[in-house]
Order: structure tokens, then C-alpha cells, then sequence
């Protein structure tokens, strides 16, 4: 081993080698800062190693940096856990069965945006998002159908639910009871993160305080009467998703489950009765290293940060995770490469240690996977497993001295946000603040610059773009069938159970909700009685509130990266000719309609186009076309910019346009932007749409683009 000055002596050797082999060139030119604000050096020696921890540390053992079992995958490879959901219930089941019978080992349910924000298919604001993102959930009756032939007490099942939590997993308990099979028997994991959706994601319902109690409801209710289902599942998928930089969602994600520990232990639980049933969630994107880095610098903190509890058992400080790879490092353009990332980032994945993971379709930057797509997406993890070695020996990256070291710097780097929080009060405190949500919204905004300029490279999107596009064949969701198919569902449910049964039950919720008791509980036995996911929700949304967020704009962040360029300086003079000419600047409203809550995208436009000089407004989420053509009336934009994620502009567009029509507004254009895909262009044209941009849009040229839209239709009015 190297010591002392034998390391710097080898090192100043290495310098002047690499200095000659660089032909002049100093080998500190080769440095550079990641997004997370760490440097990254050509050459790493024992000397960059801050702690000598590793020395004594050992999977399975307390601080859990190498994984939080002795054997790892020697013992058992991690879960194959793919995440779908498709229209129907019927459809999502047929491709569990499917999937099951290929080698996937566990289920994950994608519900649709309606059940996530606790409404039924019949409700007025859901028209166009019905069956759209997932799988449409309304009662009982269609999670019986979606887990039909699937044993449930041998089948682990995870869902991805926060807002309407309470009545989805409510209604997964009956399913289950009336295949037989009892609550004590369930396997699996509910998300019920609903610090998160507050940041990033928005799929909440209530707002803060009563969602903290409803999570706090289900941890206490699982832990005595489901020992072996997973009571939430903290994530800082959403978060990366989002936008966030790794030490964002590392900090953010192990600082809510600080918050989370501390809401059950308020209610005078102790710690040993629940902490080891919680789970983690995390992205995992393209650099490998650092997100392998990133896994073991997260078991390590979770055990330092589960101290202040005093647990008694080891098992409450291990930190168990699922990981998905990157949505977001999905591109549209040369999307065969997509295949690709994803299979790296699954490698990153198993490097870091996760204990169950999905690997993301390489279609879905365009659309919900295929069968096709969703198979080789399987097969990944398949391959992973039986073909490349990677099972044979735990731990395979520990005493890397660059992965240990990135390990320590992102542990502590980490800690100055967890400690950030804590100064603001917690995780809830801080979520009201907005702080976390803005950090993560600049973030986004520097990434997506440093794309733009070619700073980031992203094959085939911003270098060695394809000279032609390839069309692909793309899943497509036919939104009015699968909604009148659940309508009718609802009706005869609401035909055939006993209506003053499920009223006493429903009353009973409202009741806790207002004066306590448990209301998972509540409405368990309200779903037994047939109530629908959108009744249970709205008996506790008449105590709690709906909650509203408030909406705002970052200026500047975006702009930051052009200074001093000169295609972004013609811009912005265009744009300034352009407010000489008509009197005022080019004006935008940049708005979501229906139930998506992801508003990276939007928040990212309004970001860049402010900037350049565009007035900006921002919409509020879930908005209906009336309501978002009100807005462009009020404000008098020029165009209205729809940012679409999850296939809703084939319903919701054209009402918009229609909408803007009735009010004799048809020199308003409207833009799309988003996973819109290639197919559905000349419908959007046909429509009225002016232009649609894609992932991976050059954001500047975008902009051009839209300006002289504008001026066109100024001049010929």
C-alpha cells in the first residue's frame, strides 16, 4: 500500500506523464464541478479518502454503507419490480400475469392521475386523464379485478400512491380479504410520501398537516395489523426527476423520513415497532459512479440520523431501498438509445446495493410502454442478473478510492441541507416555506442551460443528433372508452350496495377526521361497503380542505448560463424590437391542464422565456380548459404554452381552443410542449395547435420560433 510521501511522489510522477501525454496541456484542465458542486479529479489516491471507516465496515453490519445484508446478492439478487399500469384494470392485469410468467418477481401498480388525486372517473375535472398514466382505480371491485388470478399472499405488491392513499390502500386490503387472503399476510410496499408531492410531484390532495396525520394513520395501522407490508416508501425519485441535483435528493429524502419517524413516534409508538418496515425510493441516473456513491452515502446517513431515536434493534437504522432508472435521461430523439442508458443506469443501481429495482422502456419518453418495450426493459435486469457476475461478490466497488471518496462527499455535503432544514423547523416547516421545492426548481433551470449551450452532452439530442427520425410504435390509450367503461362500473356499484351502509361509513370518516381515530381503519370499512375511492377522499377533503399551491416564477437562474452569448443576446434584441413594434413585449401563458402535477417542464420554459424577455405567466396546476382560457383572456397573452406529460392533450387541447373560439379570442395561439408523441403532431395541427416541441427541445430556438409565431399573427391582425 502507498503511504504518506510515496503517494505524493507517485502522484507528482503521474502529473508530468500525464502532463506529456496531453501535449502541454495541464492536467487541472481535465477538472470539472458536477451539478452537486463536487469536484472531479483525473486521478484519485488513498490520499482522497477522508475516512478510513471502510477498513472496519461490513455489509450487513451497522452503518450499513455496504449494504444492509451480509450475503447481498451472493444470498438472494435484488427484486425484479417493474412499474405499469395500464387504462383498465382488466388491461394492467393481463400484463401482471404476463410479466410474472417472464421472470419479474413483484408488482408495482401505476394508477392513473384521477385516483392519485382522489377523484372518480365520472368527476367533471378528470375528463381528459382518465386511463391516461396508469391504471384507473374507482372501488373494490376494479382492484379485484386488477389482482384477479395474482395470489396476493405470495406475490409482493408495491403502489405508488400519496394523495388518495387512505381509499386506494383501503380498498387493496378488502381486494385481498375477499381472495382470501388476510391483512397479516400482505407483502409489499404503499408509497405514502407525501412530503414529496409538496416539492415535486403534486400529486397531493390535503394540504400539509392533515396529509402528515393521514401518513402518520397508516404507519401505526400497518405496523400492528400488516407486520409484513412496508408502511411508506420515501422517495427521491420524484425529486431527481425534478430536477434536483444528487445531494438535493439524497438530503431531502432521508430529512422527510426524519420528519416521517417523527410524526409516529408522537403518537406514542416506539421506534422498534415501525422503523423497520420503512423503505427508501431513489432515481438512478447517468453517472454511474456517483449514483452508486449515492446509495451507500444514504445507508450510512439513515443509520447515523436514526441515532437521535435510540433504537434498540440494528434492523430500525438499516436503510432498505427500490430504485427505478431516470425517466428524465429518456429522450425522444434516437430513442433506441434509450435502451442503452437504461442498462447503465441499472448496473449503477445493483453497484450501489438497491434491493429492488425498475428499469424504465426505452419508449417512454413518447408514450406508456409497449409490451415489446416493457420486455426488453425486463429482460435488462435479467441479464443483469444471470449473465454478468455482478451477484457473485458484495460490495464490489468498496475501497474504490474515488467511490469512497465521493461517498464522503456526499454524505457530508448531505448533512448541510439536512442541517438546513433543521434550522427551518423540519421537513413540514420547510415544505410550507417552499424552500426545498425552489433549491430543486434553480437546479432544474442550470441543468437545463448547461443541455442547451452542449455543455451536457446527451447523445443523439444535442451531439450526433440522426440524420432521420425513426418512428416507433407507441402504446395508445383510447381516454373516452376506458372512461365510460369505469362510469358504468361506478354506477353499478353504486346500484347494487347497501347506500345507507356505506353513508354511516362514509360519516364515520368525516367524523374521525374532524375529531380523531385512525382512518385507515375508517375506511377499510367503508370500502367493505362499497364506498368509491373519490367518496372516501371527499369525506375527509370536507374536513381537511383541497389543498392549492401557490405558484411562482424563477427569473434569472436560466439566463445565467448565456452571459455574454451572442445567440442568446439576438434573442433577447428580437424580443425588445419586437416590444418597440407592438408596444408591449411578447406575452405567454405557460400553463397545465387536467391532473398532471409534474411541472418541471412548465417551470423550466417560463424560467428561460422570462429571461430571454418574454412576459411570463404562470398557471395554476390542474386547471380545466375553461379555466385556463379565462386566464389567457384576463391576462391578454399572446399564446398559451400547454406543457403536457402524461397524453391528456388529444382531449384537453382542443377543448382549449374551442374554449378560446367562444370567447372570440382566436388570435390567442396555443404552443404544446412535453411527451407529446410524433404521431400525434398533425392531430395537435389539425386542431389549431401552432407548433408542438418535444423532449429535448433547444430552448432558445424555441423561443425564436415562438417569437416569430407571434409576430405573424400580430402582423395580420
Amino acid at each position: 500500500m502507498i503511504k504518506g510521501d510515496t503517494v505524493n511522489s507517485s502522484f507528482d510522477d503521474w502529473c508530468q506523464l500525464a502532463k506529456k501525454e496531453r501535449r502541454g496541456q495541464t492536467v487541472e484542465a481535465s477538472r470539472h464541478e458536477t451539478l452537486e458542486g463536487i469536484e472531479i479529479k483525473p486521478l484519485y489516491t488513498e490520499e482522497d479518502v477522508v475516512s478510513d471507516r471502510i477498513k472496519d465496515e461490513m455489509p450487513g453490519m451497522e452503518p450499513f454503507t455496504r449494504g444492509p445484508r451480509a450475503t447481498m446478492y451472493t444470498g438472494r439478487p435484488w427484486t425484479i419490480r417493474q412499474y405499469a399500469g395500464f387504462s383498465t384494470a382488466e388491461e394492467s392485469n393481463a400484463f401482471y400475469r404476463k410479466a410474472l410468467a417472464g421472470g419479474q418477481q413483484g408488482i408495482s401498480v401505476a394508477f392513473d392521475l384521477p385516483t392519485h388525486r382522489g377523484y372518480d372517473s365520472d368527476h367533471a375535472r378528470v375528463e381528459g386523464d382518465v386511463g391516461k398514466a396508469g391504471v384507473a382505480i374507482d372501488s373494490v371491485e376494479d382492484m379485484k379485478i386488477l389482482f384477479d388470478g395474482i395470489p396476493l399472499d405470495k406475490i409482493s405488491v408495491s403502489m405508488t400512491m400519496n394523495g388518495a392513499v387512505i381509499p386506494v390502500l383501503a380498498s387493496f386490503v378488502v381486494a385481498a380479504e375477499e381472495q382470501g387472503v388476510a391483512p397479516e399476510q400482505l407483502t409489499g410496499t404503499i408509497q405514502n410520501d407525501i412530503l414529496k408531492e409538496f416539492m415535486v410531484r403534486n400529486t397531493y390532495v390535503y394540504p400539509p398537516e392533515p396529509s402528515m396525520r393521514i401518513v402518520a394513520d397508516i404507519i401505526e395501522f400497518t405496523s400492528q395489523s400488516m407486520p409484513r407490508f412496508n408502511s411508506i416508501s420515501i422517495s427521491g425519485y420524484h425529486m431527481q426527476e425534478a430536477g434536483a441535483s444528487l445531494v438535493q435528493e439524497l438530503a431531502y429524502t432521508l430529512a422527510d423520513g426524519r420528519e416521517y419517524v417523527r410524526a409516529v413516534l408522537a403518537r406514542g409508538m416506539d421506534v422498534d415497532a415501525f422503523a423497520g418496515r420503512l423503505s427508501f425510493f431513489f432515481a438512478i441516473g447517468m453517472n454511474i459512479f456517483m449514483e452508486a456513491a449515492k446509495l451507500r452515502a444514504a445507508r450510512r446517513l439513515w443509520s447515523e440520523m436514526m441515532e437521535e431515536f435510540k433504537p434498540k434493534n440494528p434492523r430500525s437504522k438499516m436503510l432498505r431501498t427500490h430504485c427505478q432508472t431516470s425517466g428524465v435521461s429518456l429522450q425522444a430523439q434516437d430513442p433506441y438509445n434509450n435502451i442503452v442508458r437504461t442498462a447503465f443506469e441499472a448496473l449503477a443501481a445493483v453497484l450501489g446495493g438497491t434491493q429492488s429495482l425498475h428499469t424504465n422502456a426505452f419508449d417512454e419518453a413518447i408514450a406508456l410502454p409497449t409490451d415489446f418495450s416493457a420486455r426488453i426493459a425486463r429482460n435488462t435486469q435479467l441479464i443483469l442478473q444471470e449473465e454478468t457476475g455482478v451477484t457473485k461478490t458484495v460490495d464490489p466497488l468498496a475501497g474504490s478510492y474515488y467511490v469512497e471518496s465521493l461517498t464522503d462527499e456526499l454524505v457530508a455535503k448531505a448533512k448541510e441541507l439536512i442541517d438546513e432544514i433543521e434550522a427551518l423547523g423540519g421537513m413540514t416547516k420547510a415544505v410550507v416555506s417552499g424552500l426545498p421545492k425552489l433549491r430543486i426548481e434553480e437546479t432544474a433551470a442550470r441543468r437545463q442551460a448547461m443541455i442547451d449551450r452542449g455543455d451536457e452532452v446527451i447523445v443523439g439530442v444535442n451531439k450526433f443528433q440522426p440524420a432521420e427520425r425513426e418512428d416507433i410504435d407507441i402504446r395508445r390509450i383510447e381516454n373516452e372508452k376506458v372512461r365510460e367503461g369505469q362510469i358504468k362500473r361506478i354506477r353499478q356499484v353504486r346500484r347494487e350496495r347497501e347506500d345507507s351502509t356505506c353513508k354511516a361509513k362514509l360519516k364515520e370518516i368525516e367524523k374521525r377526521a374532524q375529531h380523531g381515530g385512525n382512518l385507515l381503519e375508517a375506511a377499510i370499512e367503508a370500502a367493505r361497503a362499497r364506498a368509491t375511492v373519490g367518496e372516501i377522499s371527499l369525506a375527509m377533503e370536507n374536513v381537511f380542505g383541497r389543498h392549492t399551491a401557490h405558484t411562482t416564477t424563477l427569473t434569472g437562474v436560466y439566463g445565467a448560463a448565456y452571459q455574454n452569448d451572442k445567440a442568446f443576446s439576438d434573442i433577447q434584441n428580437d424580443i425588445e424590437n419586437f416590444a418597440q413594434e407592438f408596444g408591449r413585449r411578447p406575452r405567454m401563458l405557460v400553463a397545465k391542464i387536467g391532473q398532471d402535477g409534474h411541472d418541471r417542464g412548465a417551470k423550466v420554459i417560463a424560467t428561460a422565456f422570462a429571461d430571454m424577455g418574454f412576459d411570463v405567466d404562470i398557471g395554476p396546476l390542474f386547471q380545466t380548459p375553461v379555466e385556463t382560457a379565462r386566464a389567457a383572456l384576463d391576462n391578454d397573452v399572446h399564446v398559451v404554452g400547454i406543457s403536457s406529460q402524461t397524453a391528456a392533450h388529444t382531449t384537453l387541447v382542443p377543448s382549449l381552443i374551442e374554449e378560446l373560439k367562444k370567447a372570440d379570442a382566436k388570435e390567442i395561439l396555443v404552443i404544446c410542449g412535453g411527451v407529446i408523441p410524433p404521431q400525434d403532431h398533425d392531430f395537435l395541427a389539425k386542431a389549431g395547435v401552432s407548433a408542438v416541441f418535444g423532449p429535448g427541445t433547444h430552448i432558445p430556438d424555441a423561443a425564436s420560433q415562438v417569437l416569430k409565431l407571434i409576430r405573424q399573427q400580430q402582423q395580420s391582425l
